[in-house]
């Protein structure tokens, strides 16, 4: 069996994104089919362009994805909009979601009485003025 990484048109990231939804080799993909496996990636939370789409098919058919033709095309198109329709709403975060980063500034809270070891209190413009609101 011969991974999905040797076959025309699929790239190391496209290969990436088959084998975390499940497609390791040419016949997992042949199984599956172009539209069911661009419906896999996109619902795993990755944002891949219609040109992956037409990158399976040529793999599928092997031929460069630009010889697609154009009755095709549309056909899959049609078929990807009609298999998403099918699918319920996706619940939370996809799995490609932004990261978020929590910065700690050392220290301990219950040593210096702060509830933000490390950090200043910053102040408005205002406080200036003679207010004391905090930023």
């Amino acid at each position: 069996m011969s991974g999905t990484d040797t076959l025309r048109n699929i790239g190391p990231k496209s290969a990436a994104w088959l084998r975390q939804v499940g497609l390791r080799s040419a016949q997992d993909l042949a199984a599956a089919g172009a539209v069911q496996a661009f419906v896999r990636v996109r619902r795993a939370g990755f944002r891949p362009s219609l040109n992956l789409l037409y990158a399976l098919e040529g793999a599928l058919q092997d031929c460069h994805w630009h010889d697609v033709p154009e009755a095709r095309r549309q056909q899959l198109l049609a078929e990807v909009e009609e298999a998403s329709a099918a699918l319920p709403a996706a619940r939370g975060r996809p799995v490609g979601g932004p990261v978020t980063t929590t910065a700690f500034y050392g220290g301990n809270a219950e040593e210096d009485g702060s509830s933000r070891a490390g950090e200043q209190e910053k102040t408005s413009p205002d406080a200036e003025d003679g207010g004391d609101r905090p930023a």
